[in-house]
């Protein structure tokens, strides 16, 4: 396989919908219940297959996955959804955080890391 095969460049994307909902399941220790009321939460939307089975990625399962953890904990699972949701959103702006130090230390000529 090389870097600009189709089929290499899809292993490699976190986005592709490439399990089932029994193979997701069972890779995650679940149920297919439990990821359809993942669902019905809206904490994710798998994509479908062109016979309407559904399909999800592999950062859609680290997302159930944390899910999992906390309804194992005992967190009712809207509220699960929720959290996770937002620790999603929290790391995404750290990492839009840390681009614009970035860019902003280029653009003062210091390309070192900020401490902290």
């Amino acid at each position: 396989m090389t870097a600009g095969n189709p089929l290499h460049d899809r292993l490699d994307d976190d986005d592709y919908a490439a399990y089932t909902i029994g193979r997701a399941a069972e890779m995650l220790g679940t149920t297919p219940g439990f990821l359809r009321a993942l669902g019905d939460a809206r904490l994710i939307t798998p994509l479908r297959s062109e016979g309407g089975h559904r399909r999800y990625s592999r950062y859609q399962l680290r997302i159930a996955a944390r899910a999992r953890e906390l309804v194992d904990q005992g967190t009712p699972i809207e509220a699960a959804c929720r959290i996770v949701i937002l620790e999603d959103q929290l790391e995404e702006a750290q990492r839009i955080n840390a681009e614009y130090r970035r860019a902003a230390d280029a653009a003062r000529g210091n390309p070192g890391l900020r401490p902290g």
